[in-house]
């Protein structure tokens, strides 16, 4: 094994684009959509690129679905759905 020292230089400008560019987006919109339908009825899925990066979330829509998340945490337990 080498035993020479190994230096990293961070492209802070590139690493600033890759989580704000449209195939991040595409990617997180694609995990809330999985959770938001493994959720149930009434849970909408969206996305956005922030400031400083490309965000998604699912939130309740309906009555039923708050209902959903306020009993049961329909929400919590289809977070594995976005996963992969």
């Amino acid at each position: 094994m080498a035993s020479g020292k190994i230096r990293i230089d961070i492209n802070s400008e590139g690493i600033q684009a890759l989580l704000k560019s449209a195939g991040v987006e595409a990617d997180l919109r694609a995990r809330a959509a999985r959770i938001a339908a493994a959720a149930g009825p009434g849970m909408e899925a969206g996305s956005r690129i922030g400031k400083t990066r490309a965000r998604a979330s699912v939130v309740t829509a309906s009555r039923k679905a708050m209902k959903a998340e306020a009993e049961n945490r329909a929400l919590t337990r289809a977070l594995d759905a976005g996963r992969g």
